[in-house]
């Protein structure tokens, strides 16, 4: 069979689910050592470095001088794209950037009664750095990465964007992506990958500009670098595989739910498909499209080890326990395929984005509609939120304390300091105290 058959009863049901799924969480083998040795390497090296990796692994005989993309590959490659693909990257954009510019916050300030301003100052970082991953030496181009990171970015008011890619083996990059960025203007672009581009983002080379904040999705190495820079530059998030729950009731469509299961299962072997529902017979249907659908997939190894290791059918009693096992899930991708999924939103609690109705498969969202796909996995949906504008932006606290407020408050204020022992504090009160 495709995937394990589970039963959720309560909560009481909740921790062999949890210990099952918590084996995504951590890679047997740790390359944190590696990553650390790639890290300092590049911190020395510069761009030397950086082509000495990009030769040995991606492409060979790979220079310094090849890091930085020019403006005339950037203007070959957009003009190897169609016109058509141009047009609905162009329209994608466009979808994105009406959605996250709903997300921009304003600075704001109040003025009290005796004059003193507090106040809050909204800026964006100085420079951000974005990776986007090659994907199959290349050829499957993630250029909706590229849209869903730089956008925010460009909302937020980010001055200076950096791309950075690995080559293919011939050094180019993907069209695609180079006509993406032309499109989103998008002009700073550099030829590297895994976990030495991010070193050259975080620390700088000679042609890489050092950023505040970098984002994008990668494999373990990638992850593993970003998460040891946290500190040195922010960071996005730290990204597991992907995961798809999708909670179905009996006016769903058994193929139409195998396939959204499978959008999700042929990303990575550890990607997580979960169909939950108190239909014995929708559960049952599901598992045999699954089956007839799987054999006519290009990826069907990496799905079919998804849905062996990682996913199952879970039969509940009804749907509000469903939905409790949801929001235990916390899961990445949350579809509510119901007859009336608006009566049942208020009650989702966690989830990175929840994609409502028959007609709203997690590929809406990934590619075109507009909200992020860049979303928290692994249940950390319980306390973080997909990528936004607020990402590159910062929030600086405005204080302009009055004559009056020191004469009101100070005493106070110096009384506190010294509940800490902070004589210092107290007298710097005291000076202005009449």
């Amino acid at each position: 069979m495709p995937c394990r058959d589970i039963p959720y009863t309560d909560t009481s049901s909740w921790p062999a689910i949890h210990d099952w799924l918590a084996g995504r969480n951590a890679p047997k083998d740790s390359v944190e050592k590696p990553v650390l040795d790639i890290l300092e390497a590049i911190q020395r090296g510069g761009d030397t470095a950086l082509a000495e990796y990009t030769s040995r692994f991606d492409c060979p005989g790979f220079s310094p001088q090849d890091v930085a993309v020019t403006p005339e590959e950037i203007e070959r490659g957009c003009s190897q794209v169609s016109a058509e693909d141009r047009t609905i990257i162009q329209e994608a954009a466009d979808n994105i950037r009406t959605f996250h510019e709903n997300q921009k916050q304003k600075s704001w300030m109040v003025t009290q009664d005796n004059g003193t301003i507090l106040g809050q100052m909204v800026r964006p970082v100085e420079r951000a750095g974005l990776y986007v991953p090659g994907g199959q030496g290349g050829e499957t181009p993630l250029i909706s990465s590229l849209l869903m990171n730089a956008i925010p970015a460009q909302v937020a008011g980010v001055p200076e964007i950096a791309v950075i890619s690995p080559p293919r083996k011939d050094g180019s990059l993907n069209p695609s992506i180079l006509a993406a960025a032309s499109i989103l203007g998008i002009t700073s672009i550099f030829r590297a990958g895994s976990a030495w581009a991010i070193a050259a983002l975080a620390y700088g080379t000679e042609s890489v500009p050092k950023v505040d904040v970098i984002a994008g999705p990668g494999n373990i190495f990638v992850t593993t670098a970003k998460r040891l820079l946290v500190g040195h530059v922010g960071i996005d998030m730290i990204a597991g595989p992907s995961e798809i729950a999708i909670l179905a009731d009996s006016s769903a469509n058994p193929e139409w739910l195998a396939a959204d299961l499978l959008s999700q299962a042929e990303h990575d072997p550890l990607a997580s498909s979960l169909l939950i529902s108190a239909d014995k017979n929708i559960l049952c249907q599901t598992k045999k499209a699954l089956a007839r659908q799987l054999k006519e997939l290009p990826r069907k190894k990496i799905a079919g080890a998804c849905l062996a290791d990682w996913s199952a059918c879970i039969l509940v009693p009804d749907m509000d326990t469903g939905l409790e096992l949801v929001n235990l899930v916390a899961p990445e991708h949350f579809e509510l395929c119901v007859d009336d999924p608006w009566s049942m939103i208020g009650k989702v609690k966690n989830a990175g984005a929840v994609f409502l109705g028959h007609h709203t498969p997690e590929p809406v969202g990934d590619y075109f509609a507009g909200p992020n796909h860049v979303l928290p996995t692994l249940s950390t949906a319980r306390f973080s939120s997909a990528l936004s504008v607020e990402t590159f932006c910062k929030k600086t606290s405005i204080i302009a304390a009055s004559d009056a407020y020191i004469q009101e408050h100070g005493k106070k204020i110096a009384r506190l300091a010294r509940l800490e022992q902070l004589e210092a504090h107290a007298r710097s009160m005291e000076q202005r105290m009449r």
